[in-house]
């Protein structure tokens, strides 16, 4: 059914924009119209270099036929199906699709619509596998200092992003956070930095605090993202993973960021050689298409459910599109087109290009730390002082009009193109943005 009324191009009153600065924006708008591959469209016709994958999410690039396709054919098949008592079987095979890729001993699949969705639902699904067990008494969760986990009340709460949490309240109860692991002796590090591993200790003296019999599960980002791109310390997620095994605590991944090959493995677990009891995954689980996340678990995890009466329902738990047909078709096009092009692992590949290409940045004015893995990057700038973040995002504007997209948090700018970047390309990308760095001077 056609609107009745079509606002005009500079009519933009009505949309609340999430995450942005508002009042900047309408005052100066930045519009992208179209995609295909590597680049956007502005308003005014420019080419817009994707360096973000959109927001880290478009990992096989912009205006994939086969993933097009199948959201047009399935929309004119099947538009919606219920999941609560009933299926289709799209939403079986990609799940089977899913599990193939997993870490080895991840065997079950839960659709959310969103990677915060993914993590409330990973969390709530740690608390009742507890109870379900006969230890109720497992409520707390730990998570960490600048981890992002979305934006439910579960996930602000276990978040560590204080802007993130500061104006709702109180949030959840019982929960804590160990401590980051930016740390200024890992400055300029190349891959994992040595010196952190320590820190996943502090675990232990949250067990010591609370008590492991009362603690459910501890949720990190294996590398976190959006809190400004920070690499775990090696030896760090293989210390949290023997922690929480001795005391019965269930780890969780968010790989919201990381999952579908954004460090050269389907998911950091691999990457990292680290399996957790729960993966949470969205973003590039449809190529950023279409909404779409899950929670990837153990088979014990699922088979703790799997008692009673076979009548009564296991998991008072979903969302009326979990699963949706739609999102389906779209993630299975979406591994195959990754298949195809082999981008699950490219960004092994990129690497070293990649992380050159970065590091040639860092006697730019400003620059005090650059930090590289797979096919992400971070470029931090000293801030304004008494004006934080006001520097970074003065580069996000200049770097649009320069023709490429990035993306700022504070004084951090962060990278993550989509991994059919060429090397031209990185050239491109990392050598607009050094004159950007250069002008903004």
């Amino acid at each position: 059914m056609a609107l009745d009324h079509k606002p005009a191009p500079n009519d933009l009153r009505a949309f609340w924009m999430p995450f942005t600065s508002n009042r900047q924006f309408k005052s100066q708008p930045r519009m992208l119209v179209a995609a295909q591959d590597m680049h956007y469209t502005s308003a005014d016709g420019r080419p817009i270099l994707d360096g973000t994958a959109g927001l880290w999410c478009c990992n096989a690039g912009h205006g994939r036929p086969r993933i097009t396709r199948a959201i047009s054919e399935m929309a004119g098949t099947l538009d919606y199906a219920p999941a609560f008592q009933m299926g289709h079987p799209t939403a079986f095979e990609l799940a089977n699709r899913l599990v193939d890729i997993a870490p080895d001993g991840i065997d079950h699949v839960f659709y959310t619509n969103s990677g915060s969705e993914a993590v409330d639902t990973a969390l709530k699904i740690a608390l009742a596998y507890h109870r379900a067990r006969g230890e109720g008494q497992r409520t707390r969760l730990i998570g960490r200092e600048r981890g992002y986990h979305g934006v439910g009340f579960g996930g602000i709460s276990v978040g560590g992003i204080v802007n993130n949490r500061r104006f709702f309240g109180t949030l959840l109860a019982g929960v804590d956070h160990m401590p980051h692991t930016h740390l200024p002796e890992n400055r300029m590090t190349r891959g994992q930095p040595e010196h952190g591993a320590h820190l996943a200790d502090e675990l232990e003296r949250i067990v010591t605090l609370h008590g492991a019999e009362t603690i459910a599960a501890v949720i990190v980002e294996p590398m976190a993202g959006s809190t400004g791109v920070l690499m775990p310390p090696k030896g760090y997620l293989e210390k949290l993973r023997e922690i929480t095994r001795k005391h019965g605590i269930l780890l969780i991944f968010d790989e919201v960021i990381t999952g579908f090959g954004r460090l050269g493995s389907p998911f950091a677990a691999q990457h990292f050689g680290v399996v957790p009891d729960m993966v949470t995954c969205a973003k590039g689980l449809t190529n950023g298409v279409i909404p779409m996340g899950a929670v990837l678990t153990s088979a014990a995890i699922h088979d703790a459910f799997m008692t009673g009466p076979e009548h009564v329902i296991e998991l008072f738990h979903g969302y009326t599109y979990s699963g949706n047909p739609i999102a389906s078709a779209a993630g299975i096009a979406t591994l195959d087109t990754y298949a195809e092009d082999g981008l699950l692992t490219r960004a092994a590949s990129l690497e070293t290009y990649w992380e050159n290409a970065l590091h040639g940045l860092a006697d730019r004015p400003h620059v005090v730390d650059i930090r590289n893995m797979g096919l992400i990057g971070a470029v931090e700038l000293a801030p304004i002082e008494g004006q934080p973040g006001k520097r970074a995002f003065d580069v996000f504007v200049k770097a649009f009009e320069a023709g490429i997209l990035i993306r700022v948090t504070g004084d951090i700018i962060a990278l993550s193109p989509p991994l059919i970047i060429s090397e031209a390309q990185i050239d491109e990308l990392i050598g607009t943005l050094g004159q950007v760095l250069s002008e903004a001077a």
